[in-house]
């Protein structure tokens, strides 16, 4: 009964041991018709001089097409990115010079006016009749002056007289003329021309040189006020340019010319305030509204700029590929400035030159690549 057995086992194990090798023979043979079809594999000493020679030889492998840009000169502009506000040019909250009851307002709020343009009254009554007083007593000094002259005149008055009666005269003019100036200023006028802001004050409210009644904002030009790093202070200069966006005009950018670099460095934030005048026929900006601006502090003419898609950014330098005959080679670069699709090189790239500007994920250094410009991807 067990030499039955072990007759029936026999050959199921030795099949087991050659199933293996069965399928060793199998990989083995795919392995070599893929490689004959793709050219990874040729008979023949001659074989591998034949496919390093141009990269086309019959079963080697073609150059990969790459599009291409040119290196070109080109002037780039060094910015600082800041953010800040919009601020009006000139701005105040006006209050009385004179004390008393606010009887007519003369404006709207949001109104444009005029510089002198008056635009509230105080209630004058009674400086008026103290007014009309003073007149009396003026009148009354200088009667008296006449009368003192014509004494003189008969020798019938000292001099000293004639002196005090023309000192009286003086003051009676003096306290008219004050209180004339008083009721001038119980009407509050717009000390320049700008737009009416916010009113704090109705009509028949007391009010004294300490309350306020209106603001008072210009709108054409503004200002854009940014705050520079510190290390930017030897590169600032009165005059140069500004950039800036906001949230509320999407997609436009206005311009403003620097006019005021402040002296003094903020402590707390280590910056510098900078001002700039930007036109503002349209009342488009408006006091207060943020701003992210780029302030120009260098213009470089010359400068050897590539396209963006062609800089490889890796994790401690970065890389741009150029093409020399016919080949890829990697060079390590160093990048300066940056605008709109295009970025400056400072080194490892010379003006003229063929980067790659497409697939650099797939190149290596010394491959076989066929060059097509940029401009006729996507072409028949």
């Amino acid at each position: 009964m067990t030499d039955r057995k072990q007759l029936f086992e026999a050959p199921r194990s030795t099949r087991r041991r050659l199933i293996p090798v069965a399928v060793g023979i199998v990989i083995l043979v795919i392995g070599v018709l893929v490689s004959r079809q793709f050219g990874l594999y040729s008979e023949g000493a001659n074989a591998q001089p034949a496919a390093a020679e141009g990269g086309a030889a019959p079963g080697g492998m073609p150059p990969m097409p790459v599009d291409v840009d040119t290196a070109r000169r080109s002037t780039v502009t060094s910015e600082v990115r800041a953010t800040g506000r919009v601020e009006a040019l000139n701005t105040v909250e006006l209050k009385p010079d004179e004390s008393g009851r606010v009887v007519e307002l003369l404006f709207r709020e949001g109104q444009p006016v005029d510089s002198g343009t008056p635009l509230l009254r105080i209630d004058a009554a009674l400086l008026r009749a103290q007014a009309e007083r003073a007149t009396a007593d003026r009148d009354l000094a200088r009667q008296q002056l006449e009368r003192v002259r014509r004494l003189r005149a008969d020798n019938a008055a000292a001099p000293a007289d004639v002196e005090r009666v023309e000192a009286a005269a003086r003051a009676a003019d003096a306290a008219l003329r004050v209180l004339q100036l008083q009721i001038e200023r119980t009407t509050v006028r717009a000390p320049f021309a700008g737009v009416v802001g916010q009113r704090f004050v109705s009509v028949g409210d007391y009010v004294t040189s300490s309350n306020r009644l209106l603001a008072l904002h210009t709108m054409d030009p503004q200002r854009a006020v940014v705050e520079v790093p510190e290390r930017y202070a030897d590169e600032l200069r009165v005059g140069q340019q500004i950039a800036f966006t906001v949230a509320a005009q999407t997609g436009r950018t206005f311009h403003a010319q620097v006019e005021f670099i402040d002296p003094v460095v903020q402590p707390e934030s280590r910056t510098i305030v900078v001002k700039a005048r930007a036109p503002n026929p349209g009342h488009l900006l408006r006091s207060g509204m943020f701003i992210e601006a780029r302030l120009a502090i260098a213009t470089r003419a010359g400068a050897v700029v590539v396209s963006e898609d062609a800089v490889q950014p890796l994790r401690t330098t970065n890389v741009v590929w150029a093409v020399a005959d016919g080949k890829a080679s990697r060079r390590q670069v160093q990048l300066g400035v940056r605008s709109a699709g295009t970025v400056e090189v400072l080194s490892g790239v010379k003006p003229g030159e063929l980067v790659v500007v497409g697939g650099l994920e797939r190149m290596n250094d010394g491959m076989a690549v066929a060059p097509r410009p940029r401009a006729s991807v996507g072409k028949p």
